[in-house]
């Protein structure tokens, strides 16, 4: 079967990596001895786990867990298997821990059955299980069973396994001491697969991983064979051919029980509620260094609301943020020159995280003194305009003021102003969210993130508003509101908003790629899309009145990006982004993910001059 090199690419990304002994770097073989076990839960479920315990471990030279619980496989397995590389990164490999590896529930080699986003539950009687409590029982089994441990036991993860790590938290288990949670998932009704609820159909060719359950232990990805097969260089011509969102279900993912789960919960109701992890992120008592990137199309929202919510909640909590210049996960591999997609921000930006702040975190909490601080900021949060990282003793900074842009004719204004603007939208002839064709072909997607937006300036489906040229800098740290006031002639309608820096005319980047145009260059900053139908209620869609002035209020989530004096501070509001997000028919639906063609309904939108978007502007 073919499948395209960015599947395959981010395929063995999300499976740690994991890598044999047939590598040149001996390293791990060298100075660790590698065992297998199947660790009981207290269901007795048994959970397949690799630990790698060093050489030179004795009684007098104990070491500290370092573990990670993954859907995507703890291989190579066999205990004369070696990964050439253990931990989150290099230097705390050669720093040595006992390194834990473990097979969630479900997958691979482990027992039991799989379930995304495993809901927490309120525990009764022993044989109540969640990830938490696999979590606790996983480590209090290492304490007694792995001779000459310190007693101390960290974990880390990122994306699914960073949601493991963050869940995990809820363990509490006493020698649990510090967690990273790194792009993890919260909520799946704004993270990954769903943006305030709508599809995200750029995911679309993942649903094998996530969807298939195994009949046996598998030592290899059991659902390779039902991976869409590659039709095209111009992966477009995919989408246009599937047809709409029901279309492709039917054709690709009837069998597929995830994909199923989706279209049939269209809204905000107890399937996605139980997949919440934020109510019960209470009481945390450890360290915890919460870890994102500014440019994760997957999981943006995951960290700044688990350190927001920890930072609520859990007073206790040694509670620190990390946002970086990254797409998902990039933070892992130094790449030297430190680009996303087009745009460069620095050198090396991957290892200073790596080597001053990560190592430093566990280091500090696993092999120092716990109960005194790292010596870490609050929040370590890059500029993406200036190009630097920043710290803060809190997160928001609380220097920062919120400013209201009113978007008038055109322009963005400091007060709200009377009429509107119009676009007429047609699902049939969708707004797209990118113009590099070869990149829908994507396993996900990624570089839209940054993406110059020129290609829909000048759309009469696209509203645009742009500010004079700035005469200084202007640096948003913080929280992103779209405040809208719409009216449609039709009963539903989507609003896909973009936050975008406009280059000058004459730029100059310090480092560029070939063949990229950066004068007046259209850098996308936040963007975020809102069904109106959720504008009142996630759990109930509601139709909106024809040509009835109404509300449309919601997050773009958080920025720390800072407009250079200079450059100019555009918005673009779109009711289509298309197939980034599959298209709203436009017409109120029970459930709009069953639309068809016929459904599809044109409508004249308005987006009146008393709308706003609020951003956290530094003092």
């Amino acid at each position: 079967m073919k499948i395209h090199i960015s599947i395959l690419f981010i395929f063995f990304f999300i499976l740690g990596r994991a890598q044999s002994t047939d590598q040149k770097d001996t390293f791990v073989k060298d100075n660790f001895t590698k065992k297998e076990f199947y660790i009981p839960m207290r269901d007795g479920v048994k959970l397949f786990t690799a630990i790698y315990v060093p050489k030179d471990i004795s009684n007098k030279n104990k070491y500290p867990f370092l573990m990670q619980r993954t859907c995507y496989s703890i291989a190579p397995y066999g205990e004369n298997e070696y990964r050439s590389k253990l931990g989150p990164n290099q230097y705390l490999m050669k720093d040595k821990y006992i390194f834990v590896f473990q097979d969630v529930r479900g997958r691979y080699m482990s027992e039991g059955a799989f379930t995304n986003m495993t809901p927490q539950v309120d525990r009764k009687t022993k044989k109540d299980i969640d990830e938490s409590t696999d979590t606790y029982d996983t480590i209090e089994w290492l304490l007694k069973n792995v001779k000459d441990n310190n007693g101390k036991a960290g974990q880390y993860g990122t994306s699914y396994p960073g949601f493991y790590t963050a869940v995990g938290i809820l363990a509490q288990h006493p020698a649990l001491v510090a967690s990273s949670p790194q792009a993890p998932i919260s909520d799946f009704w704004n993270d990954d697969f769903l943006h305030n609820g709508r599809f995200m159909l750029g995911y679309f060719r993942t649903f094998p991983v996530f969807g298939i359950q195994k009949a046996k232990p598998e030592n290899k990805a059991w659902y390779m064979d039902t991976f869409v097969k590659q039709t095209s260089e111009d992966g477009l011509k995919f989408y246009r051919d599937m047809g709409t969102l029901k279309d492709g279900y039917e054709k690709y993912y009837k069998n597929n029980f995830f994909m199923t789960e989706i279209m049939n919960h269209p809204n905000y109701d107890e399937f996605w509620q139980k997949r919440n992890l934020l109510p019960h992120l209470k009481n945390v008592n450890h360290a915890v260094m919460t870890v994102g990137g500014w440019f994760d199309a997957e999981d943006l929202s995951g960290p700044l609301n688990i350190y927001k919510t920890i930072e609520k909640t859990s007073p206790k909590a040694k509670n620190t943020i990390v946002m970086g210049p990254f797409s998902h996960g990039a933070w892992a591999q130094e790449q030297g020159k430190h680009f996303h997609n087009q745009i460069y921000f620095g050198d090396s930006i991957a290892t200073y995280y790596q080597k001053n702040i990560e190592t430093k975190f566990f280091n500090h909490y696993l092999k120092g003194n716990t109960k005194e601080d790292a010596g870490l900021p609050e929040a370590l949060m890059y500029d993406t305009g200036s190009k630097e990282w920043r710290e803060f003793a809190s997160y928001p900074p609380k220097n920062a003021q919120k400013i209201n842009f009113y978007l008038a004719d055109g322009t963005l204004k400091n007060a709200a102003g009377q009429g509107s603007s119009e676009y007429y939208s047609d699902p049939n002839n969708p707004v797209l969210s990118s113009d590099n064709l070869k990149d829908f072909n994507g396993f996900t997607p990624k570089n839209y993130m940054s993406e110059d937006q020129r290609f829909a300036v000048g759309r009469p489906d696209v509203l645009t508003f742009t500010t004079d040229v700035l005469t200084e800098d202007m640096s948003f740290a913080g929280e992103i509101m779209a405040k809208l006031n719409i009216a449609s002639s039709s009963t539903d309608a989507d609003f896909a908003v973009k936050l975008i820096d406009v280059y000058p005319e004459d730029f100059k980047p310090k480092e560029k790629k070939d063949g990229v145009i950066y004068p007046n260059y259209h850098q996308m900053v936040r963007s975020e899309i809102m069904p109106a139908r959720f504008r009142n209620s996630r759990e109930k869609g509601e139709a909106l009145v024809p040509n009835q002035k109404t509300a449309v209020n919601f997050k773009l989530q958080d920025v720390m990006h800072t407009f250079k004096k200079g450059h100019k501070i555009q918005i673009q509001i779109s009711s289509t982004w298309w197939p980034l997000f599959a298209i709203n028919p436009q017409k109120f639906m029970e459930n709009p993910n069953f639309a068809t063609k016929a459904d599809y309904t044109k409508a004249f939108i308005k987006v009146y001059n008393d709308s706003s978007i609020e951003a956290e502007v530094l003092k």
